[in-house]
């Protein structure tokens, strides 16, 4: 699976940001989307989404979705293609939305 600690230290190198600050246990959006609830959890009290997703030789991966100093972040296979169903995208979709929704507070 990624990893999120990953992702923070290369988007800490990229773009030259200080700490990050994550989404709190309680901040989850008032109107959720069933589809987003199928995919979001808790991890180290972080807020993400994980979407099952396949590579482009059929082994599976998944696209990670979280909130990082009110800015949307999109975490996906590394160095892969995320290949989606139907159903994938949608919860994809779902935890994209819900995600902003919480950047907008």
């Amino acid at each position: 699976m990624d990893s999120i600690p990953a992702a923070r230290t290369t988007a800490q190198a990229h773009h030259h940001i200080g700490p990050m600050r994550t989404v709190a246990r309680s901040a989850v959006p008032s109107v959720t989307d069933p589809r987003a609830a199928q995919v979001r959890r808790y991890e180290s009290g972080q807020l993400v989404w994980r979407v099952q997703c396949g590579d482009m030789i059929n082994r599976e991966r998944c696209v990670t979705v979280l909130v990082q100093d009110d800015q949307v972040v999109l975490v996906g296979p590394p160095g892969e293609t995320a290949r989606l169903t139907a159903g994938q995208l949608g919860q994809l979709r779902a935890a994209l939305n819900e995600a902003a929704k919480l950047t907008e507070r």
